[in-house]
């Protein structure tokens, strides 16, 4: 029940080295965690945290770091024609094949035919 399905062997290594790379974080993390522990628990000694007392101080170090991400770009649209511009380059069109001749008009069909 807590386990992926996995359909691959190579997507059971990324999931096992996700994990391995979560807990490596939490264990970097010790340091600057408080310890937020759950009334039953003991006090833990500076430095010990488990990683789920870890994971619980999270919030407040992520409010502690600074912004590391870029600023947010504007959200302008594609590279796409704008709505109400004519079309300059109409899509090519190719033969698909057919062999028997016909005429372009139905004006001409009609005369060919009697």
């Amino acid at each position: 029940m807590d386990r992926p399905k996995l359909r691959d062997p190579a997507a059971a290594d990324r999931w096992t080295w996700l994990i391995i790379t979560a807990y490596a974080q939490l264990r970097l993390a010790r340091p600057l965690a408080a310890d937020l522990r759950l009334p039953w628990e003991r006090p833990a000694p500076p430095g010990r945290l488990t990683p789920a007392r870890v994971r619980r101080g999270f919030r407040n170090i992520h409010q502690a770091l600074p912004c590391l991400a870029g600023a947010p770009k504007p959200g302008t649209p594609g590279p796409g024609r704008p709505p109400g511009s004519k079309n300059r380059r109409p899509a090519p069109r190719h033969d698909v094949g057919k062999m028997t001749k016909r005429e372009p008009t139905l004006k001409a069909r009609r005369e060919r035919a009697g």
